[in-house]
């Protein structure tokens, strides 16, 4: 089974609906309610474990709600700006909870932040909204991958046998991720960049054509 683009026909066009309540959409909102959960038990009772299978829950929903998205022809153009920005800002506030309870350093959260400040910057400076961009297959995996290695260095962090090989397994597939986060930064900042000029230009041709039609 294939992991990205699972639940996807071959041969039938991906058509995003106007939709709002759909599953995926639903999960998508269940899935960011987790985070003040993990929040609390990371920095709470401090039970790792719990917050552990917290994000494992997250991260499977991701992987769900895409699924049932293809699959059943529940795409939505909600579901296409909520879903991304939904594990953007949970993957940002689960990195904050680490920081603050010591599991990561300072340096974890900064290599998460600059890109996505530089991309919602440029964004604004555009679109004054969201670009409302696919995503990109390294994208994908990028969101994969920090959404493993996350919990995986939650759980080294319990007095368990081979918390170092989790430990060890959590940062490579965190490291991993972060490379991917900065190169899907790259992309998505050359294509917001891109498809803004593009907008600008078509913007200044009608006005130009409107001008010609007064005189």
């Amino acid at each position: 089974m294939k992991f990205i683009g699972a639940g996807a026909r071959p041969g039938q066009p991906q058509i995003h609906h106007d939709a709002v309540f759909t599953i995926p959409n639903v999960l998508t909102v269940v899935r960011f309610l987790g985070v003040p959960i993990f929040i609390w038990l990371v920095l709470g009772p401090r039970e790792y474990g719990y917050g552990a299978l917290i994000l494992a829950i997250m991260a499977s929903t991701d992987w769900v709600d895409g699924y049932i998205a293809r699959r059943f022809n529940q795409m939505s153009h909600l579901g296409r700006v909520m879903d991304p920005i939904a594990d953007r800002l949970a993957l940002i506030a689960v990195a904050v909870t680490l920081v603050i309870a010591g599991v990561v350093e300072w340096w974890y959260l900064a290599a998460l932040l600059i890109p996505d400040a530089i991309m919602l910057a440029v964004s604004l400076y555009y679109f004054h909204s969201h670009p409302d961009l696919p995503v990109s297959r390294v994208g994908k995996i990028r969101t994969g991958l920090l959404l493993v290695g996350t919990p995986l260095l939650v759980l080294s962090k319990l007095a368990i046998p081979a918390s170092e090989i989790y430990a060890v397994v959590a940062w490579l597939f965190l490291g991993l991720g972060l490379v991917g986060h900065w190169i899907a930064g790259y992309n998505y900042f050359r294509a917001i960049i891109r498809k803004g000029k593009r907008l600008r230009a078509g913007s200044a041709g009608s006005a130009d054509a409107d001008d010609g039609g007064l005189l």
